[in-house]
């Protein structure tokens, strides 16, 4: 870690203890940018775990921060109490752009929608995908330039990802970066650099005609599907599955971020936080290099160390007592996993990078209850199979400088990673 990074990470440390407990906001996506919001976490779960917070955002506004593993279980598992509806994250959606999906929802269309989804990642077909995983690992790692400085995230993390996405849906191959692009834009900040303007109201406008080119697009796919025999795909199967053949247009563009984000952003932002995670533990990594029966355990390790969504919010059906305060019917509630997973009184050493760690599938970041992750071992299989493809090649990864992260509070993810590949093996 450099003097800069070093200097920025004890200034969020002074600022995170020296304000008011009342003016902590985690919501702000800069405290993501810069990696500095740990400081303030590990203030909440200390002081205040169950903490109201008041975001500057309009669309925000105030809810409430869970910040305890504990806490977090209880919320996430009670659905009684908290309700998906109607959104995941904290801003609430506007009334003319609502995106039904099915992690949005509860029971029982929920878990109706989710049964039809289901089959594309059961055991049977991962144990299909897993030597198309493995031929395509190989094929990204044997293009890599070796002794130049190339950016990870989009030279492996994206394209492997991306390729898994495309064979999911069964999506025209050449066009496959649409795919990115529309999770990219699904998940974006007006200043995320991704729109022709950081005004909020323009990036809005570019972002929602993105979307409209993302479900006609899928509609043409559709259309296709439906009057064909039911297929393994998961746009096969939305068209003939009994809970989603009547979806209109708004719903089937829900639920198609979804499964594109879902299958997208989380596991390409785990891949590169293995690569960054092992070159800031570098006896970590001799450990995996002299034992590759390590790579599971480092799997699961880097999932909770990297926690790629930060959070996730429900919103109270009812008045309920949690950590001693009351949080109030319609408030809203922020799960955030990524503070969770740091939990000093239920993760033992929680902020170290830990790949022989007891219990190390003990963590926060697939989620619990009836919104359990539905791809998460898909995404635990791309990882395996990448690094069992890495180190039968490359002896060493340097990671040539500091990461560009996303400026997001919910993808806790990586724009840029500048690696060098010295040699193969």
């Amino acid at each position: 870690m450099d003097d800069g990074a070093i200097d920025l990470k004890r200034a969020a440390r002074e600022a995170a203890y020296n304000m008011p407990l009342a003016d902590i906001d985690p919501s702000d996506p800069e405290l993501f940018r810069n990696d500095t919001m740990w400081p303030y976490f590990e203030r909440l779960r200390k002081e205040d775990p169950v903490h109201w917070s008041t975001s500057p955002e309009a669309e925000i506004g105030g809810y409430w921060s869970i910040t305890k593993y504990n806490d977090i279980m209880a919320v996430d598992t009670n659905h009684e109490a908290f309700s998906s509806e109607p959104t995941i994250v904290l801003p609430d959606p506007d009334a003319d752009f609502t995106l039904p999906m099915f992690i949005a929802m509860d029971q029982p269309k929920h878990d109706e929608q989710r049964k039809t989804v289901s089959p594309a990642v059961s055991p049977v077909q991962l144990m299909n995908l897993e030597p198309v995983i493995r031929e395509r690992s190989g094929a990204i790692l044997d293009s890599l330039p070796i002794g130049e400085e190339f950016n990870w995230v989009d030279k492996v993390s994206i394209e492997l990802t991306t390729m898994t996405l495309a064979t999911l849906f069964d999506f025209p191959w050449e066009d496959r970066r649409k795919l990115t692009r529309w999770s990219d834009v699904a998940t974006a900040a007006p200043n995320s650099g991704l729109f022709s303007s950081d005004d909020p109201e323009i990036a809005k406008a570019e972002g929602r005609a993105e979307l409209f080119e993302c479900v006609d697009y899928f509609l043409r796919l559709w259309n296709e599907r439906v009057n064909a025999p039911p297929q393994p795909d998961l746009i096969s199967m939305l068209a003939h599955g009994e809970s989603t053949r009547n979806m209109d247009r708004m719903e089937y563009l829900g639920n198609l971020i979804l499964l594109i984000v879902g299958g997208n952003d989380t596991t390409r932002n785990s891949i590169t936080g293995s690569i960054l995670a092992l070159s800031q533990n570098p006896e970590q990594e001799r450990l995996l290099r002299a034992d590759h029966s390590l790579i599971p355990a480092m799997v699961s390790e880097t999932i909770r160390w990297q926690t790629p969504l930060a959070y996730m919010r429900r919103t109270a059906l009812k008045d309920v007592e949690l950590g001693g305060k009351t949080i109030k019917k319609g408030d809203k509630v922020a799960m955030w996993y990524v503070s969770g997973n740091r939990d000093e009184e239920v993760i033992e050493r929680p902020n170290d990078f830990w790949i022989q760690r007891p219990r190390v599938r003990q963590h926060l970041s697939f989620g619990f209850g009836i919104h359990r992750c539905v791809g998460n071992r898909l995404a635990e299989l791309q990882l395996k199979i990448i690094w069992e493809e890495i180190l039968k090649r490359f002896p060493k990864i340097e990671v040539m400088g500091p990461p560009r992260r996303v400026p997001s509070s919910f993808v806790k993810g990586y724009e840029h990673l500048p690696v060098v590949i010295p040699s193969k093996t």
